[in-house]
């Protein structure tokens, strides 16, 4: 194992033994250091690594601390990586989605509250009778992230909102090329809507489905 990679484990056991926790400040570097036997360059060099992962929070003139590690935030470095994507791997991510959206949309179904489902409505409804196609792209955007908040697992959620970047540009490109695009995402999110108030998971698991995989089918023939 390189003393880099050794030296980001000794510290990332410190934050699984919980002797460091969330928040926490580390021991000054000649001190830690020496307590894990590292020499100051490695340490170092571990501290930038877990900073670029938001692990640690370098706080300049001020000390080194544990970030909250949120999934949150420590998905943000796999969003960068996603952002970097290659055009013939957009199929891939609506494959994911099509696996995670509907469960989380059956999640949602069984644990919104009414005043999440109200805000999902304003939401639904926001949606001008003749929008751009960047107002429909926002809005389905902002329509499936909360329906992903209000799975109630942040992990769950945090993957999904990963997700929106590598295929919002196969929504706008389905929203300026096939013919009926606007009704179908407004009749769709209805449903998904109408399932998820009336808290029936199963139905708001299929029409997720279907919604998902009606834009990964037209892709599909579009790339052909």
């Amino acid at each position: 194992m390189a003393v880099t990679d050794a030296a980001i484990d000794k510290i990332k056991q410190m934050i699984l033994s919980g002797e460091l926790t969330p928040g926490d400040r580390l021991p000054k570097e000649a001190d830690l250091a020496e307590r894990l036997g590292l020499s100051r360059n490695s340490l170092r060099e571990a501290v930038r690594a877990l900073a670029l992962i938001n692990v640690l929070d370098v706080r300049q003139g001020d000390g080194t601390y544990v970030t909250s590690l949120e999934p949150r935030l420590l998905l943000d470095t796999m969003s960068f990586v996603l952002d970097l994507h290659r055009d013939d791997t957009v199929l891939q991510f609506f494959e994911v989605r099509r696996i995670l959206e509907p469960a989380a949309t059956a999640m949602a179904a069984r644990s919104m509250t009414d005043a999440e489902i109200e805000e999902l409505r304003v939401i639904l409804e926001s949606l001008p009778a003749s929008p751009t196609i960047e107002e429909l792209v926002a809005n389905d955007l902002e329509f499936h992230q909360r329906i992903a908040l209000g799975s109630g697992n942040s992990v769950l959620c945090s993957f999904i909102e990963s997700l929106s970047g590598p295929t919002t540009r196969a929504r706008i490109w389905r929203g300026l090329t096939q013919e009926g695009a606007l009704d179908k995402t407004r009749e769709q999110h209805t449903a998904i809507y109408e399932a998820i108030a009336a808290h029936q998971p199963d139905l708001a698991h299929s029409w997720a489905t279907v919604h998902v995989a009606g834009v990964e089918s037209w892709l599909r023939k579009a790339l052909a």
